[in-house]
């Protein structure tokens, strides 16, 4: 029986689990999955670059954006995003940790750079901006986490400016019934479970007043990313190999999930 996990739970996850997770995911600190094309082969990093393109392209981000990245992690695509667009955003997290450590890397760039960037904690169900701050919203892999996806919907919503857009992935749950080893291995180990497939998604956003412009069923690249990532565990790791084998086997339980429609991932993009 799945359980309803709580943001203080993704909190202390997240805030515990830094260090190991830059060790082979990415020692920059982005976590988030990849997009694969012919030119990308099994290069986990480069789809994952790839992503971030396409979201910029789809999202419509120019220098003039004002884009607020939910849950943002340790920063990395937020100084990436205005970086090379040059333009203003605005990170919220959960973990204090990884707020911290993404001031702590603002600090680090030239001063023109620091002053488009702010990040603070804060929960996506309760966002400290007035409404119509912002001309985006973008998020990766963040939304799932979130027990009151409805909430944070509507407050994604808000603090759009009329014709704003939300550039977004989200894992999605194709089909109810779930086997224990996917609920093992996938949602119970990502602190998740969702009201949503790919179709009902998108009537989620139109029903808070949402535009859907494209919406695109993504999941084969979820399941070659957690091959990738199968690949990346350390396998010769001798203080932490107990638990580095169980997550190998859990990401492949992963990729093992997508083909059994057990779990799907989605890319939406809409406006307000």
């Amino acid at each position: 029986m799945p359980r309803r996990f709580t943001e203080q739970e993704t909190e202390v996850y997240y805030d515990s689990e830094d260090a190991f997770y830059r060790s082979f995911w990415d020692e920059d600190g982005s976590v988030h999955w990849g997009f694969f094309d012919d030119k990308t082969g099994i290069d986990f990093l480069k789809a994952c670059s790839n992503l971030d393109d396409m979201m910029v392209e789809k999202g419509r981000i120019r220098s003039s954006a004002r884009v607020l990245d939910l849950g943002c992690g340790n920063g990395t695509t937020a100084i990436w995003l205005s970086t090379s667009q040059a333009c203003h955003v605005t990170g919220i997290d959960l973990s204090g940790v990884r707020v911290q450590n993404a001031n702590d890397t603002k600090a680090q760039l030239h001063h023109q750079v620091q002053a488009r960037l702010q990040f603070e904690k804060a929960s996506a169900t309760d966002l400290p901006f007035d409404d119509g701050s912002f001309s985006h919203l973008w998020s990766q892999a963040v939304i799932y986490h979130v027990p009151d996806k409805e909430t944070v919907l509507s407050e994604s919503y808000r603090v759009l400016e009329s014709g704003g857009i939300m550039v977004f992935d989200d894992l999605i749950k194709p089909q109810p019934n779930i086997s224990e080893d996917a609920q093992k291995y996938v949602y119970d180990r990502l602190l998740y479970d969702t009201p949503y497939n790919f179709d009902s998604y998108q009537d989620a956003l139109k029903a808070k007043g949402f535009k859907i412009l494209e919406a695109h069923d993504i999941s084969l690249h979820l399941k070659q990313s957690y091959l990738c990532l199968a690949d990346r565990t350390p396998k010769h790791e001798s203080e932490h190999a107990e638990h580095y084998a169980w997550l190998t086997t859990a990401y492949k339980e992963t990729a093992r999930a997508v083909d059994n429609k057990e779990l799907g991932w989605g890319l939406f993009i809409c406006q307000k």
